[in-house]
């Protein structure tokens, strides 16, 4: 397996650049869709295009079963200029792949192309070649739009590679691995007055400032120190100029949970302590709670199967299974609420964390990473 795959290895790097050079931002990888269905077309991959607009399936079967599993791979960039000093460097001014969506769609095209030739297994493999993950949510269109219906999947698995951790090892665990992520808005409202006769009016930045602050006490006094939870205002605007007081401030910001618990809990907080502090100070406000990702959460038996295959590549000692849950959001998680299944890292190595402008995806962890989907399928589907 090992020497097949490394053999495709300077065609997949040479595609992973092409990608790089080329990013493409949610909803918008009609490119990077055309190259993933022409690839897939020509290893004899049956080929869906056109779902959740621009995302691609594919569709390979082998053996005489209906049983059916499907490995994901995000397509999308994000709106950063690259700094970067690479040879393969982003063509496209403020676009950039700084999460490394080109390096799994380079990894999952390989073990498509593998998994063509060789075809031990006995069922069906579905590709998702998935659109919008960084914030548009392309999964949760794609499960609107009936993937589960279409395509009968018994288990779902995804992976993400992850800097910080040694190049080609692997970290999964079991029930929650990423968070939830909701948005907010807080718009408080006064009285404006001049700077020089501030109780004329009623502050919206001193109300503001307190809500921030009472805020804070959500996590730390009511949620338990167990369960894992950040709440973080990201935007405070008020006011024009240096003599007004101004009449509205407005907040906005994220929530991070693990469980649903957690988030209806931070959710009836929030709206009672900006009631309360901005009833104490006499100003009117709105709360807005925009709920957004689920918390994703692998399911034991995947988990284990997942396990199994990253020790067949990367040895017992470079495979973590109780790795802390994460803070971060994955629309993954939308799939994982229909059907079971599991989210694994694989190491990037001690690079640039992903996001940042100088960020770049690992060429040497391609390899493991096909492997990694090609033992998934035979383990499962009984290869």
């Amino acid at each position: 397996m090992k020497k097949t795959i490394s053999s495709y290895l300077p065609e997949l790097i040479a595609l992973r650049h092409d990608l790089h050079r080329h990013p493409e931002l949610g909803f918008e990888e009609t490119r990077t869709a055309r190259i993933i269905a022409d690839r897939l077309h020509d290893m004899g991959v049956e080929v869906h295009t056109g779902w959740a607009k621009t995302g691609v399936i594919g569709v390979l079967r082998a053996g005489t079963t209906e049983r059916t599993i499907a490995l994901r791979a995000d397509m999308d960039a994000l709106p950063i200029r690259e700094k970067g000093e690479v040879d393969h460097a982003s063509v496209r001014e403020g676009l950039m792949h700084a999460c490394g969506h080109d390096g799994h769609l380079a990894m999952l095209l390989g073990a498509a192309r593998y998994l063509a030739k060789t075809r031990r297994f006995d069922g069906t493999v579905v590709f998702v070649f998935q659109p919008a993950e960084e914030g548009g949510g392309g999964a949760r269109l794609l499960v609107e739009e009936g993937l589960f219906d279409r395509f009968p999947i018994e288990a779902v698995y995804g992976m993400h590679n992850r800097s910080g951790l040694e190049a080609g090892a692997f970290a999964l665990r079991t029930g929650p691995v990423m968070a939830a992520t909701d948005n907010f808005e807080i718009v408080i409202r006064g009285l404006g007055t001049h700077a020089a006769l501030p109780h004329t009016g009623t502050d919206p930045i001193i109300v503001g400032a307190e809500v921030v602050t009472a805020l804070q006490t959500i996590v730390s006094r009511e949620i338990s120190a167990l369960d894992h939870a950040v709440i973080s205002v990201t935007l405070f605007q008020s006011g024009t100029t240096w003599n007004v007081i101004p009449d509205a401030a407005v907040l906005r910001g994220c929530t991070r949970m693990q469980t649903p618990e957690v988030r209806e809990q931070i959710k009836g907080a929030m709206e009672r302590v900006v009631a309360g502090v901005c009833g104490a100070h006499g100003a009117e406000h709105t709360f807005e709670y925009l709920p957004g990702y689920p918390p994703t959460v692998n399911t034991e038996r995947e988990a284990a199967i997942a396990a199994e295959a990253a020790r067949a590549v990367a040895g017992p000692g470079r495979v973590q299974t109780e790795v802390p849950p994460l803070m971060a959001s994955e629309d993954f998680s939308y799939f994982l609420e229909n059907v079971p299944g599991c989210y694994v890292f694989i190491g990037n190595g001690f690079h640039t964390m992903s996001h940042r402008s100088d960020y770049d995806f690992n060429d040497d962890i391609i390899g493991p990473g096909v492997e990694f989907w090609v033992r998934i399928v035979e383990l499962e589907l009984g290869g």
